[in-house]
């Protein structure tokens, strides 16, 4: 546990050396409780900016088994108690893993478009989450993250990159309609995707821009 929170201060310090880090929402994470955190993906320093954003010792996320063969990488992924998925296949394992781990009330994050989007705006995500939140029976935590896409161009011309991360409310997926399972699936993942997108400016929105629950949600917040 020591070792964890080191790591976790020590990139949390990295973030404040070299980027302008501005966190909106962080009191809508329980204290306890089993969650999830489902962010955007436009950047590679995604994850570890909700590492270091999150207060609890419980949380950790799925990363990809193909940076096993990183040695470095592998230790900081156990140290931070990290289920390894393997994109390439239908991994019951990881999955299995994820449940249990959420059922223990940890926290689990997990970005619903399954890679980064090479635009910077949401693409079409899978549905690994919502199928993921029912079997676990959690709510889930949209987290809108802005700027990291941006920070290697800035590096460039020594500027600090401007990174956002904003945490809306927790909320529950309808059960699924086990008449139309693959249906009701991709009603809560665009639940999640669109919860998400009115947390993003206009720009980042993309493939969600014109979903008709994404203008539901909008209207609601200005009502």
């Amino acid at each position: 546990m020591r070792l964890r929170k080191f790591f976790q201060v020590f990139i949390r310090f990295l973030f404040h050396l070299f980027s302008r880090v501005e966190a909106t929402g962080l009191e809508n994470i329980p204290k306890t409780g089993g969650c999830i955190l489902s962010p955007n993906h436009v950047g590679f320093l995604d994850s570890s900016l909700v590492f270091i954003l999150v207060d609890r010792d419980d949380t950790t996320g799925l990363v990809a088994k193909k940076y096993q063969k990183n040695p470095i990488f592998r230790q900081l992924v156990k140290i931070v108690d990290g289920i390894w998925l393997n994109r390439e296949e239908a991994d019951t394992h990881a999955i299995r893993a994820a449940r249990d781990y959420l059922q223990k009330g940890s926290i689990l994050g997990i970005a619903p478009e399954g890679t980064r989007s090479r635009t910077g705006a949401l693409i079409p995500a899978k549905t690994g989450v919502a199928y993921l939140a029912d079997r676990a029976g959690v709510p889930i935590i949209p987290v809108a993250i802005t700027g990291t896409e941006t920070v290697l161009n800035e590096w460039k011309r020594l500027r600090l990159p401007h990174i956002t991360a904003k945490f809306g409310k927790p909320f529950n997926l309808s059960p699924l309609d086990h008449n139309d399972r693959n249906g009701s699936l991709r009603r809560n993942t665009d639940e999640i995707m669109c919860r998400i997108a009115a947390m993003l400016p206009p720009a980042y929105r993309g493939a969600y821009a014109d979903h008709p629950r994404l203008k539901e949600l909008l209207q609601a917040d200005i009502d």
